[in-house]
């Protein structure tokens, strides 16, 4: 199992030909074009374009929504608050870890959510100090084209790579992230 982690996942160059070309003070850029961490990243950022797009042309989205996501006002960073705000809420230090990001960083995508609409903050039932930011009805309602717009991307990304193709992506990304 540990020889299938050592070996190189991308064929761009052996490991033996990687270790010359750095010994040789050789820092050609193909390599860092060519590997895995590369496809994916290329591919998470074409995914979430995707469905943006698809969002922006959802007619159940308010027009107001719509029309920031179409003229790219809305972006990959707004919807990982809708991947990892919980439905009964989380409170602003849980969704920043969720989303593998700063808390501050969190709290500005917070606010703008909050100034569209989509989210609001509410007592926390359990402590006092404590403030969860909760998807309000129109947040909901975007929550759900969420769904449709990725349910829409992975059909279209089957339909390119193949069926078997696209399962075994999922399976593997899932394997790699567990």
């Amino acid at each position: 199992m540990t020889e299938a982690l050592d070996t190189p996942l991308t064929p761009a160059l052996s490991q033996g030909e990687r270790e010359k070309t750095v010994a040789a003070g050789d820092l050609s850029p193909g390599w860092r074009q060519a590997h895995l961490g590369h496809w994916m990243g290329l591919a998470l950022q074409r995914f979430d374009s995707r469905v943006l797009g698809l969002m922006a042309r959802n007619e159940e989205v308010p027009l107001a929504l719509a029309n920031l996501a179409a003229r790219g006002r809305l972006s990959a960073s707004h919807i990982h608050i809708t991947r990892h705000l919980a439905l009964e809420g989380s409170r602003l230090t849980e969704l920043a870890q969720r989303a593998n990001m700063s808390k501050q960083a969190m709290g500005k995508l917070v606010e703008q959510c909050e100034a569209w609409g989509l989210v609001s903050r509410r007592a926390d039932a359990r402590d006092a100090r404590a403030r969860r930011i909760v998807f309000t009805p129109l947040g909901l309602g975007w929550l759900r084209a969420f769904e449709q717009a990725v349910a829409q991307a992975e059909a279209e990304l089957r339909a390119a790579v193949g069926v078997e193709v696209a399962a075994v992506i999922a399976i593997g990304l899932e394997a790699y992230a567990a």
